[in-house]
């Protein structure tokens, strides 16, 4: 029998599951890496078993665990950079990448990991990060080991740069690769790392960076492969304005159309921002079933614009929340990604544009239907056992408990005091027990100083 582990009498337990919905008192009965029953502790023991351990809720609200539909892990070497720190979109990427063409092996194991423990100590579960170069021997197998010692949900996704500054990209030419070389490494990464299976814990999709950094051929032959692998898609869309320019000077189309026009869309494909998409775009990602993955502190962050969430929720695409890169945010707290992306929202002159609700869905269930998956994102019994505790009996939220649910969203957000990931508690009353933070925080900082060239 599989070990069993009992969240006992959630303040509020927010199940993101309609025939569920937001239930006071209720427990959640996890067994193996499944959830077996919600509903009273002691019946629920009564109808599958005894508890071998049972974690006190009295104090939390709990949610399904959050998912974050965009990142770029490697970049936690590179936040507040100076020179960077006040550039759009293209500046900030022609000075960062001469620094990431130092990047190593040793580099990204540790940079994924420490991402990877802030999003588990803010309560994310699942995570899909892009990581598109692959300079001094780099590879996707580093990121995906590192990912699975942190204890992290992983969609890794095989990014690649092919189209330098002498072919009229922006990336140099010394970080793109070849475009066949590419597509035998997607293939290889998917044979050795992809799970299709319930409850993967990695899985792995295929992201060339952006159109301004690959070719034609490049997207529509990944999107052919992905196809025959049965695995999704990922690339950057329409983030600036900067970007639409380019797709239209050089491709003749705007980026939405340019993407249908290399097939694409559907379901099995996100696209992070999405800030600068026309409302023709909008109503094709909708018909579609193409996800979007919101990221409003880097949007914020590098002047992008605000995303047209709102239209884009009415016209029924499928938008989830990303941390976005670690050096363009600079944090990875998706707590506070919901935050922002509430009032972001706002800012235009609504107060009602979009709800605490509405972004702790798409931090939950909206962020894992992006991802196309159906496994996460909401508790419900046989769903996966994800789960983020987050106590709300503190200071910062006094005052806020006439509806805990939204005060995750409304007041300063917090840490998570539980995080089950596959039915395993990888954060136990806020101290994360999968990685030792006292001797990574200072190995990823001496590996940042040799990376930028400085001090510590």
């Amino acid at each position: 029998m599989p070990d069993r582990l009992l969240l006992k009498d959630c303040r509020l337990l927010a199940t993101m599951d309609e025939g569920l919905g937001e239930l006071r008192g209720a427990s959640v009965l996890i067994a193996g890496n499944r959830i077996e029953g919600i509903g009273d502790a002691a019946e629920l023991e009564k109808a599958f078993g005894p508890a071998g351990e049972t974690l006190d809720m009295t104090g939390c609200v709990v949610l399904p665990g959050l998912v974050n539909a965009h990142h770029h892990f490697f970049q936690t070497l590179t936040r507040a950079l100076p020179g960077a720190q006040d550039a759009e979109l293209f500046d900030w990427l022609k000075t960062l990448y001469p620094i990431w063409a130092g990047l190593t092996p040793e580099m990204v194991r540790v940079s994924t990991q420490v991402a990877a423990a802030e999003l588990l100590l803010s309560g994310c579960t699942t995570a899909a990060d892009h990581l598109y170069l692959y300079p001094n021997g780099c590879t996707l197998d580093d990121a995906i080991e590192a990912a699975g010692e942190a204890g992290l949900r992983f969609v890794a996704t095989r990014g690649a740069l092919s189209v330098g500054e002498s072919q009229g990209g922006l990336p140099p030419d010394s970080l793109c690769e070849d475009e066949e070389a590419i597509l035998l490494d997607m293939e290889r990464v998917v044979g050795r790392h992809h799970d299709a299976g319930f409850a993967a814990m990695t899985q792995v999709a295929l992201a060339p960076c952006s159109p301004f950094s690959v070719s034609r051929d490049l997207m529509r032959e990944t999107a052919t492969l992905a196809r025959r692998l049965k695995v999704g898609l990922h690339t950057h869309l329409a983030e600036t304005g900067g970007d639409v320019a380019y797709s239209r000077e050089r491709f003749g189309r705007t980026p939405a159309e340019y993407a249908e026009d290399l097939g694409w869309t559907g379901p099995d494909v996100w696209f992070a921002h999405c800030v600068r998409l026309d409302p023709a775009g909008i109503n094709l990602f909708g018909r579609t079933g193409t996800g979007v993955a919101h990221c409003p502190c880097s949007n914020m962050r590098l002047g992008s614009g605000i995303a047209p969430v709102r239209a884009m929720l009415d016209a029924g695409v499928k938008v989830g929340l990303g941390v976005d890169g670690s050096a363009s945010n600079d944090g990875g707290h998706l707590l506070g990604e919901a935050r922002h992306a509430m009032l972001l929202a706002r800012v235009g002159g609504d107060p009602a544009a979009l709800s605490a609700r509405e972004v702790l869905r798409m931090a939950t269930r909206e962020g894992a239907a992006a991802l196309n998956r159906d496994d996460v994102g909401r508790l419900a019994p046989g769903m996966a056992a994800d789960v983020a505790a987050f106590r709300v009996d503190g200071i910062a939220h006094a005052g806020a408990l006439h509806d805990p649910l939204a005060s995750l969203v409304f007041c300063r957000p917090a840490d998570a005091w539980y995080t089950v990931v596959d039915g395993r508690v990888v954060v136990r009353e806020g101290r994360l027990t999968t990685l030792d933070p006292s001797t990574l925080v200072p190995a990823h900082n001496r590996l940042a100083a040799r990376l930028v060239g400085g001090g510590a």
